[in-house]
């Protein structure tokens, strides 16, 4: 028993040793070279960028107050649509006390004045009937009144403006009524009724009430790089795709280029912007991210053959046309002449037919598929 178990431990051990060297062997030996097989054809070729960018309102409006004080109502909400004129918001004025008492001192004043002007006419009336003074004389003392009754009324209305905002006499055009100052969609309101506003004048911006939009004019702002911005011209047609919108696609016409660029993540970039070509039914909000495919050259039904198959050195390009067939093939190293590329496919200008055969990469089998 013993023997026979020595007589299989053998035989395993000699299977083993010739399937390791019959392995070696088959490795050792020289594999076939195979490589692609390209017949150039007649193609359209066009190199096309794509840019990242934004769909942005062509004209975005911030409201802001004319006075200062603290928001007592909003009327509108974000995306509400409002025309030119319609009141967004109302502003309850907290006077400053210094104009405050001034404007005060100043209706006093001109309380004690119209008085005053009132007791010199009815003085000067009576010695006038007595025909005791002139009609002149008479006459300046009715201007006086009439002066100190205005000055009473406009006293009145500047204590009312600084203490309300307003006065009887424009509260048509009261400052306290913020309104929209074109027709457009509400994009943001970003105060709350409480809120405190300051009004805008030559110092301080003010504070935003709503963003208002026109959303039926967009644009597309993006960035190119430096080495693609010589190629553009106003006018080039894009195609937008929006990130959140993928089933739909808006033509859109190249309209600025930015004359200075900016460096971003160590490249040069120049802004552009297109106009959107809106679609019936392609509702787009602002802000949206979106990307521009645009075609920066194109050929037409030029010879091209897929650029793996161009050998590049200097500023020559070379293919390998094949010539013969089967074991008898040979591969003859040939100066051509490219032109566009779109990355896959490549013109040739000259130095091939459409009859001729290249050689493209070679062809990589894995050893387990045999």
């Amino acid at each position: 028993m013993k023997r026979y178990s020595k007589l299989i431990i053998a035989a395993i051990v000699a299977l083993i040793f010739i399937g390791t060297f019959v392995f070696l062997w088959q490795k050792s030996q020289p594999k076939e070279v195979v490589y692609n097989e390209f017949t150039p054809k007649l193609d359209s070729i066009q190199k096309t960028t794509i840019i990242t960018g934004k769909i942005e309102p062509r004209n975005e409006v911030n409201i802001k107050p004319q006075i200062s004080g603290i928001i007592s109502e909003l009327y509108k909400e974000p995306g509400d649509y409002v025309n030119a004129g319609d009141v967004i918001a109302k502003v309850k004025v907290v006077p400053e006390m210094g104009q405050l008492s001034s404007a005060e001192m100043r209706v006093r004043l001109a309380e004690i004045n119209l008085k005053q002007a009132q007791t010199d006419f009815e003085r000067e009336q009576n010695l006038f009937n007595q025909k005791l003074v002139s009609a002149d004389e008479f006459d300046k003392i009715k201007v006086s009144l009439a002066q100190a009754k205005h000055e009473k009324v406009a006293a009145e209305d500047a204590l009312q403006v600084v203490r309300d905002g307003f006065s009887k006499a424009n509260a048509k055009a009261s400052s306290t009524l913020i309104r929209s100052t074109i027709s457009g969609v509400i994009l943001d309101i970003p105060v709350k009724v409480g809120y405190s506003v300051i009004q805008v004048n030559t110092m301080n911006e003010g504070t935003t009430i709503a963003s208002v939009a026109n959303m039926n004019n967009l644009i597309f702002r993006g960035n190119i790089d430096e080495t693609e911005v010589g190629q553009l011209v106003n006018g080039m047609n894009m195609k937008i795709t929006i990130g959140a919108l993928q089933d739909l696609k808006f033509d859109a016409a190249l309209e600025y280029v930015s004359p200075k660029a900016v460096e971003s993540n160590g490249t040069n970039q120049f802004e552009i912007k297109a106009a959107v070509k809106l679609t019936e039914g392609g509702k787009i909000r602002a802000g949206y991210s979106a990307n521009a495919e645009i075609v920066l050259a194109r050929a037409d039904k030029v010879l091209a053959v897929p650029e793996s198959a161009i050998e590049f050195s200097g500023d020559s390009t070379f293919v390998y046309v094949i010539k013969g067939d089967g074991k008898n093939k040979t591969y003859d190293r040939t100066y051509v002449e490219t032109g566009l590329s779109d990355g896959v496919n490549i013109e040739i200008k000259k130095g091939l037919t459409a009859k001729d055969k290249v050689r493209g990469p070679e062809i990589i089998t894995d050893d387990n598929d045999k």
